[in-house]
C-alpha cells in the first residue's frame, strides 16, 4: 500500500509540473478566432470569422484510428513538407469531420494568405479558404474518444432541437490541446446553423 501512495503521489506531482507549461503554450497558441452571440448555458451560438484551412481525407472510420494519420499528414506540411520547406506555426483547434469520409483540417495563421502560403508538397493535402460562419458550440473537457464524440453530438443536436434552432447536421469535433497536456483539457463539437439572423 505505501509503494502505492508513493507511485500515485509521484504520477500526480508529474501531472502537475508538466501542466502549467503546457497550459501556457496552449494559451499562446493562434485559435480559430470566433465571437459568442448567445449563450444558451449548455451550448453557445458563435459567429467564426473567415480563415484558411489545410485539409486531409482520412481512409478511417473512427477518430481513434484516424486521427494519427491525419495528424502526421498535415503536419508534414507545416513542419516543412512544402515547396519552401518552409515552417508554419501550429494552431488550435485540430478539426475533425465526418461527412465524406473523414477529414482532418489545420487553420493556417492568419498572417498568410492563399497566394503566400506554400504549396503542400503531399498530394493529399487541400488548402482552402472557409468565409464567416455561424455554428453552435458545444464544450466538454477531458479526453476525447469516439464514445464521447457521439454522445456530445447526439446531446448538441438535442438542445438545438429542443431551442428550434435549424442546424445543417454536419457536425465537427474541435481539439485544442497537444497530446502531453494532462489538465484543463477543451474540445468542442460544432455545428453550422442554417439562416440566422442577429
Amino acid at each position: 500500500m505505501k509503494v502505492h501512495n508513493i507511485a500515485l503521489t509521484a504520477i500526480i506531482l508529474f501531472a502537475q509540473f508538466f501542466a502549467t507549461p503546457a497550459i501556457s503554450a496552449a494559451s499562446a497558441t493562434e485559435q480559430y478566432p470566433y465571437e459568442v452571440l448567445q449563450d444558451f448555458d449548455q451550448f453557445e451560438l458563435r459567429i467564426y470569422q473567415g480563415a484558411i484551412f489545410a485539409r486531409t481525407h482520412i481512409d478511417a472510420e473512427t477518430y481513434r484510428r484516424g486521427s494519427g494519420n491525419g495528424f502526421r499528414t498535415l503536419a508534414s506540411y507545416i513542419f516543412g513538407g512544402n515547396d519552401r520547406g518552409e515552417s508554419i506555426a501550429m494552431t488550435a483547434p485540430v478539426v475533425m469531420s465526418w461527412d465524406q469520409g473523414m477529414v482532418m483540417e489545420f487553420m493556417m495563421p492568419a498572417a498568410f494568405t492563399l497566394e503566400t502560403l506554400p504549396a503542400p508538397r503531399h498530394s493529399g493535402i487541400e488548402i482552402y479558404e472557409k468565409p464567416a460562419v455561424v455554428m453552435a458550440g458545444l464544450s466538454f473537457g477531458g479526453w476525447a474518444n469516439d464514445r464521447r464524440i457521439e454522445k456530445k453530438i447526439e446531446e448538441l443536436a438535442s438542445l438545438l432541437d429542443a431551442h428550434g434552432i435549424d442546424h445543417t447536421d454536419h457536425f465537427q469535433y474541435f481539439g485544442y490541446n497537444p497530446p502531453y497536456q494532462m489538465t484543463n483539457r477543451r474540445n468542442d463539437i460544432v455545428v453550422e446553423i442554417k439562416g440566422w439572423t442577429e
